[in-house]
């Protein structure tokens, strides 16, 4: 079955309106104009006026003169309305033929399609609101090539040392020392932690990784890592890692591992880009927000690169050396879990000064 394209369809229904008005204007017309015509007639006999002899002659004049005009009429309307319909219909039906072939462009790969603005407020609002749909597709479909492009970039480099130092195990080009497999086994757990790390993420952002809120003493935790990172460093006196905790802070409600995991993540990070100075944990309170900030003394990032911080895969320098350990989604990991536990995260940094990563969690009731 053949459908009736829209433009027509409006034009009918419009001229359907139409002829229905004109036919009852005609109609009631026909009907009472006559009668209220003869009454006139009766009026003007009452009033002396000897017209009874031209009576019928007078009614049937009358009769043709309001069968012409009526024909003109009808004709004169049937046309303007029959012109002012098409134009309505071609004004209604052309923004959306354009946002038709905007959405085809748009399912052929052309991202950057959109729909332009309309006169009509509604089909205004409803290519707006294509127009932000389209955007934030866009952007997905941007983000998926970036992490394809990104996670290409992470498994090539451990994948290509493994096999070269297996060729070279293999052709005994190498010898196999404790040393040569100490680096392989480096590299194999550098793969590892990235897969992990991708399906936490993964988790994260499906709403698979339970979120086991309770009441928990923020101090303590912070004293149980920053000493465990203490421990670590050995002899090593830089950077050193400070703490500085309110002594009246209340309790969070908050997951108690996944609160470590932030603070882990952050001051992992925090040591990767800190060579010397001081990696400093705060925390203090205000209304029904605890905060807790990580501020260190490394090389900072620049004020372009801060709204790109917490992405997956990102860094400010993308030659940089991944051999320090880092997989590039751990700062992606703490904002989806201090999100989770209804908190916010955010940072601040200057090149060269040093970077301050700041999250609040809320307070127990």
């Amino acid at each position: 079955m053949t459908k009736v394209p829209l433009r027509t369809r409006l034009f009918i229904s419009h001229l359907i309106v139409m002829t229905v008005a004109i036919v009852a204007l005609a109609g009631v017309s026909r009907l009472s104009t006559p009668r209220y015509f003869v009454v006139t007639l009766e009026r003007l006999e009452g009033r002396g006026v000897r017209i009874q002899q031209m009576r019928g002659q007078i009614l049937e004049s009358f009769a043709d003169a309001w069968a012409r005009g009526m024909v003109w009429s009808v004709l004169l309307g049937v046309s303007t309305a029959g012109g002012i319909s098409y134009l309505l219909s071609s004004r209604i039906i052309r923004p959306l033929t354009r946002m038709e072939q905007s959405t085809q462009r748009f399912a052929a790969g052309d991202w950057g399609a959109r729909v332009p603005p309309s006169e009509i407020p509604e089909l205004h609002q409803l290519g707006h609101s294509f127009n932000r749909m389209a955007s934030e597709l866009e952007q997905v479909e941007q983000q998926r090539r970036d992490l394809v492009s990104d996670l290409s970039h992470e498994l090539r480099t451990p994948l290509t040392i493994l096999r070269g130092y297996l060729e070279a195990l293999t052709d005994q080009k190498l010898p196999a020392t404790p040393e040569t497999y100490a680096r392989l086994l480096r590299e194999t757990q550098r793969l590892q932690r990235l897969v992990e790390d991708l399906q936490e993420l993964s988790k994260l952002e499906t709403g698979y990784l339970p979120i086991q809120r309770q009441p928990i003493a923020l101090t303590p935790l912070i004293q149980q890592v920053t000493q465990r990172f203490r421990d670590q460093q050995l002899e090593s006196e830089n950077p050193q890692i400070l703490v500085e905790s309110a002594l009246d802070l209340p309790t969070i409600v908050a997951d108690p591992m996944r609160t470590e995991q932030i603070l882990v993540n952050l001051l992992s990070n925090a040591l990767q880009y800190t060579d010397n100075g001081t990696i400093t944990v705060r925390t203090w309170h205000q209304a029904d927000q605890v905060w807790l900030a990580v501020e260190d003394t490394g090389i900072g990032i620049a004020a372009a690169d801060l709204p790109h911080v917490f992405d997956r895969f990102w860094r400010a320098d993308r030659s940089r050396n991944r051999g320090s350990g880092g997989t590039g989604i751990g700062l992606a990991i703490c904002k989806r879990l201090v999100e989770l536990q209804g908190g916010h995260i955010q940072v601040t940094s200057q090149p060269h000064q040093g970077s301050k990563f700041e999250f609040w969690l809320p307070k127990a009731t």
